[in-house]
């Protein structure tokens, strides 16, 4: 009776216990970079809560449009900036999917819920390629540099739970994607090209069509925001990211993430490449940044998140 009474008392204790567990998850939600601190914090989580926008957006004397997967070493490097040009105390950043920036810039605003923001930017960064072809057709850029290289890896929860070991898994019964919108978000060309070369079109087909029609496969519109929480929430299995996404994610942030890295030989790179605007509202800052970035104390920052370095001779890091 006495060990009846008290099997009991613990499953009640279990019983008791297991709402207040379920409704206090973790919060892994956005922003992840540091809020500045010289003003009144209101940051409501899902309501009110800016990830993207940084700094100052009243008559900035710098205006960057960061490609988004840069978000993380913002803070970092406009501090360094400042630190190294004393001068530029009111710089805003811009850190989107490089094709709604390059929208924002044709369009001359964008719109954020109720937020109108009509800044032209100083530097427009983006992959190599991509500068290449807006160069060629829209003619915006006076200077560009190289400044920075990365390379895909695949974002999972830590220990890797569905035992995913390569880029075929993603077309595996069972394994939910979270998967860049090829719409705007320029890294799914490079992610469709690896799935092609790892398993043909079938491969293409079964994770871009089959799996996005039957919801196994879910197409993001800011992967650098929503593939790293779907993934945390369970809700997704595996994401396709820019390697520095998930090293930010488990050793960085040390959220329960793992990385599971492509071989070199079955993997691609990409360059990043800044573009100082020929119409740039803030010409002498805009050359200021394009030379900070490619010096030594941002390239210490990059290094530090896990990026590579542009010049292919100086791999380790």
């Amino acid at each position: 009776m006495l060990r009846r009474f008290r099997t009991y008392l613990l499953l009640s204790a279990v019983l008791l216990a297991a709402p207040a567990l379920l409704a206090a998850p973790p919060d892994y939600l956005p922003p992840w970079n540091p809020p500045p601190s010289n003003g009144v914090s209101f940051t409501v989580p899902e309501i009110d809560s800016v990830a993207d926008l940084h700094g100052d957006v009243t008559d900035p004397q710098l205006t960057v449009f960061f490609a988004g997967n840069q978000f993380m070493v913002v803070h970092d490097l406009v501090r360094a900036f400042q630190k190294q040009y004393p001068k530029y105390r009111r710089i805003f950043v811009e850190t989107l999917p490089p094709g709604i920036l390059a929208e924002q810039i044709r369009k001359d605003a964008l719109i954020m819920g109720n937020l109108r923001i009509a800044l032209k930017p100083d530097i427009y960064t983006a992959g190599r390629d991509r500068i290449v072809e807006l160069q060629q057709h829209e003619h915006w850029f006076g200077a560009t540099e190289d400044y920075a290289r990365n390379r895909l890896a695949l974002m999972v929860y830590r220990g890797n739970p569905k035992h995913i070991t390569g880029l075929k898994d993603l077309g595996r019964t069972g394994v939910h994607v979270s998967m860049p919108n090829p719409k705007w978000e320029g890294i799914a060309r490079a992610i469709e090209a690896l799935y092609r070369k790892a398993g043909g079109e079938e491969l293409v087909h079964e994770i871009m069509d089959a799996k996005v029609k039957n919801g196994a496969t879910w197409l993001t519109q800011i992967h650098h925001r929503q593939t790293p929480l779907r993934i945390l929430r369970r809700e997704s299995d595996v994401g396709p990211v820019w390697y520095t996404e998930a090293y930010f994610q488990e050793h960085i942030l040390h959220n329960p993430i793992s990385t599971v890295e492509i071989p070199s030989q079955d993997n691609m790179q990409v360059t990043y490449t800044a573009g100082l605007m020929k119409d740039a509202p803030h010409p002498a800052a805009a050359r200021a940044f394009l030379r900070f970035l490619t010096g030594p104390e941002a390239q210490a920052i990059y290094r530090h998140y896990g990026f590579m370095p542009p010049d292919s001779r100086l791999l380790a890091h």
